[in-house]
């Protein structure tokens, strides 16, 4: 896995599974921007980044801001010239409030594909004209297992990361006459903010979960879910992104890889 010397720009990598790419990134050799809209996450991922000896700039975006996103693209060019690595992985399950609501709300639907969807487009296509225009580069879409099935969690979520997957084909097949590798990954369950969320909308329905904690919510679903038994951690991530990222994985384009312990198999 290893990127030495790649330029990786990482959105939504101040934690959680960005966090976790940041720092595989950083371990095996890569020079790793840090883009998040929270910049105190983004320094100190940075920081922990440069600790493995990476080369680490942090830098605010909002991937929901074309303005943002260019800026940033704009800061990354001037500070080291080019970009060998996209991971989009940016996304949010939805809107504040989410957790007590029984069906989604129009503010859940828009903020999803705003940030999901529009937002990884926005940023691949700032990107991609740097990788063209030098014939080569990798980029890895963060998808999810919600994108592979209909689930009952947050239909919205899970059909923005199916988008995400149909949209890594599409730039796996417009981008490969530039050498350019397109690949998503499918996290299976991770204990991150996005599924203390989700822990606690299931935690409403006191008859199956009764008296449980966020975390044992988790727990328990990780047990009925995963074949293994575990769960998944943000360092499987980055590892699986790692890979993708180097070029072990030249002749891989267009996949999308579940790293789920086994619950979903394709």
């Amino acid at each position: 896995m290893d990127v030495s010397g790649s330029v990786a720009i990482v959105t939504g990598g101040g934690r959680g599974i960005g966090r976790g790419i940041v720092l595989a990134l950083a371990r095996n050799g890569a020079h790793v921007v840090v883009a998040d809209l929270n910049p105190n996450d983004a320094e100190a991922a940075a920081r922990e980044a440069s600790a493995a000896q990476s080369r680490s700039m942090p830098v605010r975006v909002d991937v929901t801001v074309q303005g943002s996103v260019d800026g940033m693209v704009a800061d990354v060019l001037a500070q080291f010239g080019r970009v060998d690595v996209l991971v989009n992985n940016a996304g949010v399950i939805a809107a504040p409030g989410w957790e007590e609501r029984d069906s989604p709300s129009e503010e859940d639907w828009d903020l999803i594909y705003e940030v999901n969807v529009k937002g990884m487009a926005r940023v691949t296509e700032a990107v991609s004209p740097n990788m063209k225009e030098r014939r080569r580069g990798k980029i890895v879409n963060i998808a999810s297992i919600a994108g592979r099935l209909g689930t009952l969690t947050s239909g919205p979520y899970g059909a923005s990361k199916a988008g995400v997957i149909n949209l890594t084909q599409y730039w796996a097949l417009e981008l490969a006459p530039y050498d350019i590798n397109v690949n998503a990954v499918c996290p299976g369950l991770l204990w991150t903010p996005i599924w203390e969320r989700i822990a606690l909308r299931y935690g409403r329905d006191k008859e199956k979960y009764p008296g449980l904690t966020t975390r044992q919510v988790f727990e328990r679903t990780v047990r009925e879910r995963i074949p293994l038994g575990r769960e998944q951690t943000p360092e499987d991530i980055g590892n699986a992104v790692a890979f993708l990222a180097s070029d072990a994985a030249r002749n891989i384009t267009g996949q999308a890889l579940n790293v789920s312990g086994g619950s979903h198999m394709n």
